[in-house]
């Protein structure tokens, strides 16, 4: 899967991540307040990040790793005007993702334009060994850059690489597994896109995207049918998404006109009977008791999404590491 692959919110626009308020790609023309190179900047946006955004999370990354000094140890054993390449490179076989987000967090680094050959496309499964991204630019800045571009390329593509297991395991079903609000603050748009990248599909960005009307809310409420008339009526034209423990419950919402009905630890076969109660009127999503070894059993119910908050939660990272090439393998390739 490629970066030009991945799903672009309903209206055209960036997707789940974006918070620039623009409605279609054509309104980032330009990406006037971005300092990302625009090429790079388009590149973000038709993966549904927002440039701007991950501007911000690589100056934050690079910033808490200097402290506003220097890098130390680079600044006393390398020359000021060394150049080098260096290959990022799995180091594992998994899923790639967040390759553009490492180049950006090259780019507010580099003090000079750095060239960047791409080896491949977030998205695709890369095997161990396997070279995904070759930077030739001032080898200061390289090494400055490293781990920041690598923490956040290591995190993203272990969650991309997570998702897809599981996106396997549903594979032929009409089941799409589906992430939560479990996020690493500040990192939620970033973590999405991961899951995309991975073939999972997004649950809502935010608190206001959408209404999910949980357990706490039904106690608050004095029952279940009684929050989700009352979110109805606040907000008319949000989805509204009620979680239920029981298969009463689950008459009660999808009577009410519930959009989708979160089934919370219900059994394969507790989910089977749901599904043929609901006979289409919502959707159904199958959440708690979920593992990769019984996710397929879940999948064949019916439901048409698993939600899995491990995803984003408890995913470990996919090993890459950058290696910079001897002068002499720079003159066998020139």
């Amino acid at each position: 899967m490629s970066t030009e692959d991945l799903p672009l919110a309903p209206n055209g626009g960036c997707g789940d991540g974006c918070a620039c308020g623009a409605d279609t790609d054509e309104d980032h023309d330009g990406y006037d307040e971005c300092g990302l190179d625009p090429a790079l900047a388009e590149l973000l946006a038709g993966a549904g990040l927002d440039p701007l955004e991950v501007e911000d999370v690589a100056n934050v990354a690079v910033q808490e790793d200097l402290a506003h000094g220097v890098d130390v140890t680079t600044v006393a054993t390398i020359p000021e005007e060394a150049v080098a390449t260096g290959d990022l490179t799995a180091r594992e076989a998994g899923v790639v993702a967040g390759l553009r987000v490492a180049e950006a967090v090259l780019s507010v680094v580099c003090t000079d334009e750095f060239e960047v050959e791409r080896h491949v496309e977030d998205g695709d499964r890369v095997e161990a060994g396997q070279k995904l991204l070759s930077v030739t630019t001032r080898t200061r800045d390289l090494l400055t850059a490293e781990r920041s571009a690598l923490n956040l390329l290591c995190r993203l593509s272990g969650i991309a690489t997570a998702t897809r297991a599981w996106a396997d395991a549903l594979d032929g079903t009409r089941a799409k597994v589906r992430d939560t609000r479990k996020t690493t603050p500040g990192l939620r748009s970033l973590e999405k896109f991961a899951v995309r990248a991975g073939g999972g599909v997004n649950h809502r960005m935010s608190l206001s995207d959408a209404a999910l009307v949980k357990d706490n809310h039904v106690v608050a409420a004095g029952g279940v049918a009684a929050a989700f008339a009352a979110v109805r009526e606040a907000f008319p034209d949000v989805p509204v998404e009620v979680e239920v423990d029981t298969l009463h419950q689950l008459r009660e919402v999808v009577d009410a006109g519930a959009d989708l009905i979160l089934l919370d630890n219900f059994t394969p076969g507790e989910c089977e009977e749901a599904v043929a109660i609901v006979d289409g009127r919502a959707l159904l999503e199958a959440s708690g008791r979920l593992t990769l070894d019984n996710a397929r059993a879940y999948a064949e119910t019916g439901v048409d999404f698993l939600a899995v908050g491990a995803l984003t939660h408890s995913s470990p990272i996919l090993d890459i590491g950058l290696d910079l090439r001897a002068p002499e393998a720079e003159q066998a390739c020139s």
